[in-house]
Parts: C-alpha cells; sequence; structure tokens
C-alpha cells in the first residue's frame, strides 16, 4: 500500500481514535508551559517513560505545574510532523498533596478576582416554595435532605437534576445542570448537596468553570457539601454555605413544631392580655362589665377561631395526615424501569416504572 506521509499520518489517528478513544493516564507533568496564552504543553512521565501532551487554556481548568501528579482523559494522536501526542480533554490532581496544591493556586487567583466577596452574595429567599436540588438521587447525601425537609415541613415543590457528584464528568455535568435551572427560573433557591468523601472524591467542586457558573447563577445558590470540615472552592462562591446536605434542608425550612410553640405562645399572650384588660374594666366601672366582657370574649373567640384555623392548617399540612387520608408518598426518579418507594399510613413498598405518560 502506498501513502503520502498526510494519508498515513491521517490513517494513523483514524485507527487509534477508533482504537483508544477514551484513554485515561496517570503521571507527573514535566516540562510545562503555555504558548500564545491558547496552547497547553507539557510531558507526562512515570519512572520509565514520557508522552508529550495538548491542551487548550480553557481546557485546563486548574492551576498546573512541573511535579504535579495527575489524572488525564484524551486520546492519542500523530501531529503533522509525524510526532505522537496525547490531546488532553481533562485534567485532574491526584494525592492530597497536589489537590492541595491546584487549590490554593486557584483560590488565589479567583480570590483576586473578587468571586468570593461577601459583598456580591445574597441571601436565602424569605418565602420559599420551590427549591431546586443538584445532586446524585442515588447519593446518602440526597436521601438526608429529603428526609429533613418532609420532618420539618411540607407543600414545598422540590425540583431535581440528577448529576454525577465526583469524577471527570461531575463538574459538567453540573454546570448543565445549573444553566438550565437558571434558563427555567422556576427556583427559589438551588441546593448543590453532595456527603462526605475523600479530598480526591470532592475535587469536582473545585473545577474553575465550575466555580465561575456558580457566581454568575442569577438565582441563589446555596451549597451543603462533605462534612463540615470539608471546604471546597464551590463553597465559597455560593451565596450560602451549609456544613451538610442535611444543614442545607434545616436552613430551607421551617421547624414544624417549632412553629406550633409560636403559635402555643402567641395563644397565652393574647389570653393573658385579654384577661388583663377585663380585670381592668371591672375595677373601673361594674356597670360596664357585661358590655366589655361581651366585647373581650368576642374578640377571644375569633382569636381562638383564628389560631385553632391556623393549627388545622398545620395538622393538615403534616405528611402523616395527608397519608392518613388514603394518599401515598413516592420516593425516587419518575423514569420506565426505575424502582421506587411507596409509603402510605401504614406500609412501605417498592414498585417498578413500568409506564411514564404527561398528564393531559
Amino acid at each position: 500500500m502506498k501513502f503520502t506521509p498526510t494519508e498515513f499520518i491521517a490513517l494513523c489517528n483514524q485507527s487509534l481514535e477508533y482504537a483508544y478513544s477514551n484513554i485515561i493516564l496517570e503521571g507527573e507533568i514535566s516540562s510545562f508551559k503555555i504558548n500564545q496564552g491558547k496552547w497547553v504543553f507539557f510531558d507526562l512521565k512515570d519512572e520509565e517513560s514520557s508522552i508529550g501532551c495538548f491542551m487548550t487554556l480553557y481546557q485546563m481548568r486548574l492551576p498546573l505545574e512541573d511535579g504535579m501528579k495527575v489524572r488525564l482523559r484524551g486520546t492519542p494522536k500523530l501531529t503533522k510532523w509525524g510526532k505522537f501526542s496525547f490531546t488532553v480533554q481533562q485534567v485532574v490532581p491526584v494525592g492530597e498533596g497536589n489537590l492541595k496544591k491546584s487549590y490554593e493556586l486557584l483560590k488565589a487567583k479567583l480570590e483576586k478576582e473578587g468571586l468570593f466577596a461577601p459583598g456580591r452574595k445574597r441571601p436565602l429567599p424569605d418565602s420559599i416554595k420551590t427549591i431546586a436540588v443538584i445532586s446524585s438521587t442515588q447519593a446518602a447525601g440526597y436521601a438526608d435532605f429529603i428526609k429533613i425537609i418532609n420532618e420539618r415541613w411540607g407543600g414545598l415543590k422540590i425540583k431535581v437534576a440528577h448529576t454525577q457528584v465526583q469524577g471527570l464528568d461531575a463538574p459538567d455535568q453540573i454546570i448543565k445542570a445549573l444553566d438550565y435551572l437558571n434558563e427555567q427560573n422556576e427556583a427559589d433557591v438551588i441546593a448543590i448537596i453532595r456527603g462526605g468523601g475523600s479530598a480526591d472524591d470532592l475535587s469536582a467542586f473545585n473545577d474553575e468553570q465550575l466555580v465561575r457558573a456558580i457566581a454568575r447563577s442569577k438565582i441563589p445558590v446555596i451549597t451543603g457539601i462533605g462534612h463540615e470540615v470539608d471546604e471546597s472552592l464551590s463553597d465559597l462562591a455560593a451565596d450560602v454555605r451549609a456544613s451538610t446536605p442535611s444543614n442545607v434542608a434545616q436552613m430551607l425550612t421551617k421547624d414544624r413544631h417549632a412553629e406550633i410553640s409560636i403559635i402555643n405562645g402567641k395563644i397565652y399572650t393574647i389570653s393573658t392580655l385579654l384577661k388583663d384588660k377585663i380585670s381592668a374594666a371591672e375595677a373601673e366601672a361594674f356597670l360596664m362589665v357585661d358590655k366589655s366582657r361581651q366585647s373581650v370574649e368576642l374578640k377571644i373567640t375569633s382569636a381562638i377561631s383564628d389560631i385553632e384555623n391556623k393549627i388545622k392548617l398545620l395538622s393538615r399540612l403534616n405528611p402523616e395526615t395527608i397519608l392518613a387520608q388514603g394518599y401515598a408518598l413516592v420516593r425516587g426518579q419518575i423514569q420506565q424501569g426505575n424502582v421506587v418507594k411507596i409509603t402510605t399510613s401504614s406500609q412501605e413498598a417498592e414498585a417498578i416504572i413500568k409506564q411514564v405518560k404527561e398528564r393531559n
């Protein structure tokens, strides 16, 4: 078979792309350099070998430098000069020391730009009716979040965007979810949650493009990533940071029991106030007692009726009351073939979704 050099290189690249379309490499960076503010070149080496690597500056979503151990995803390629190279699509540091080094470098860069400034952060809305959640619906942190939400208050609408929360694909999936929720503009707040894990597990939340996406969100963002001791750059860019997914649920909802206590306190205060007024009226003029009492009792009746109506409303919002009426609570992602958990007032069951269709 006869080829020109260009034809042979194209054939080799076609074969390489077909056979090795998604390769992950680990090694140490050396000879790192940036050309023309656009192109990134470095060698990836181990004890015996070295591979030349190339990527665009846009794809370098965290600081890199010589000596740093990293994990790359990309494809092998022959350049038009016949030199073997590895075209990098994604790169992340490996190991606690390298993760911390990259974290500190990127933190300093974004801090200098003002992305973490307290002045640009917004408080949570006073009245929250719709919460958008970005998380893995299979994760324990998401289950804890939903449990606390249901225990504390009812009547909230939860919109869930299922994404990976660790690994090379996680940052882009979370960014797409953020952009989609902002385009829909139906939520009062966006919650990004993930349970605890190692520094490597949580490194997705130190991705530069993800941090910038959180900072530019039109909808206020609250994060609950890892445990209380964990701090990510996503936490620093968010409007509000919670210590855990459960803490996010607590910050976004009222405590039903506390609200009932407040109402009971108001009942006591009103009752005491009205009794004092009755006593004062009796002391002032015996003849006016009957008239005053009727007026006061009317106010008491009205106030108590109003409070009883509020208590009844709270009772109707209680999920257990709703279940007792014959309704059921379905947990899980409503997609054909998925397993969902069904809870009634006295039973729990699991079911497989056979068919999903839109309501008319």
